[in-house]
């Protein structure tokens, strides 16, 4: 697509940095789905005053720019992203009593392996969740009765001008949310979390028997993003809806949104190489060259099917970039 975008002035002033720069880079790379065109540039550095010159460069430059973290819930478009894509790869945990420090770009298994070994618990549940911590903050992750919103004490982020730190009520999380998920400005630098102590060997034990069923359900190698859609708030469905729920699937005030999925038929559904798991109807994969054009017409089928039978819309977990 053709476009008049002038990003040497930027890319002039962001090679004096201590960065990473990289030119057409395909997103398809940056994504666990394996999809997506190329970025026109992509920045990546673990330094954080970097970090922050690199966002202060390009608000100024008036460039189109996006922060990336490690890409397991984005569906990136088969064009690419016209701009430029900044990654903070700062990756430090360190312990502070029970408390821990881990910036943005820490993987999410390394926080949950670093919390397990130094007998500190509920981030055990979180075993095999992909990406990275700032991610993981951002959009409230959890697993298996935990988010990890419980243990946050406080959150560093930059807000487009100055550093600054929010308290956990700051945040505002709810499920699968945060205020960072409504200011995507706000770009989030490290966080302090407060675990609660536990015994190392039965964290292990409970989190090596997680990582078994994630593994069986979502192999390491699936090119996918795990569940595609939330879960649904009881609460909030349309009564015809909710009547129909088998009351043993309500947990924690949460309906699967799988469920929803089986009663409309779309196990096995398939578009070129984009197909819904035949075993949990709430799994999209990438089953070789699959495209962001046929991943979106599959998520917009499935929702339009639910929409028609149970008269409410189902809401994406993923982000989207470029699109």
């Amino acid at each position: 697509m053709p476009y008049n975008l002038n990003l040497e002035p930027f890319l002039s002033a962001a090679q004096r940095l201590d960065v990473h720069v990289e030119k057409n880079a395909p997103l398809s790379r940056l994504t666990r789905f394996g999809i997506g065109g190329p970025a026109d540039l992509l920045l990546e550095t673990e330094d954080e005053s970097a970090f922050l010159e690199l966002l202060r460069l390009a608000a100024a430059s008036g460039i189109p720019y996006m922060v990336l973290g490690g890409g397991s819930n984005l569906i990136a478009s088969d064009e690419g992203y016209r701009g430029a894509i900044l990654r903070y790869r700062g990756s430090c945990i360190s312990l502070e009593q029970t408390q821990i420090r881990t910036q943005a770009g820490a993987e999410l298994q390394s926080l949950v392996d670093f919390s397990i070994a130094h007998g500190l618990a509920g981030l055990h549940t979180m075993t095999r969740i992909p990406g990275w911590v700032g991610a993981a903050v951002y959009g409230n992750a959890g697993a298996y009765g935990h988010s990890i919103h419980e243990f946050v004490r406080e959150v560093r982020y930059f807000d487009g001008a100055q550093v600054r730190t929010a308290d956990n009520a700051a945040c505002r999380f709810t499920y699968r949310e945060s205020v960072f998920k409504q200011r995507k400005d706000w770009i989030i630098l490290d966080t302090l979390l407060e675990l609660p102590l536990g015994d190392p060997a039965e964290l292990q034990a409970q989190a090596t028997e997680i990582q078994r069923t994630r593994d069986a359900r979502y192999p390491p190698t699936m090119k996918c993003a795990g569940s595609i859609f939330k879960n649904l708030l009881f609460k909030n469905l349309p009564p015809s809806a909710a009547a129909e729920v088998p009351p043993k699937l309500v947990r924690e005030g949460k309906v699967p949104s799988a469920w929803f999925l089986e009663q409309v038929g779309v196990k096995g559904l398939r578009r070129g190489d984009i197909q819904v798991a035949g075993y949990h109807a709430n799994l999209i994969y990438n089953d070789g060259q699959g495209t962001a054009a046929d991943l979106r017409a599959v998520i917009a089928t499935l929702k339009e099917k639910v929409r028609v039978r149970f008269g409410f819309d189902l809401e994406e977990e993923v982000q989207y970039v470029g699109i």
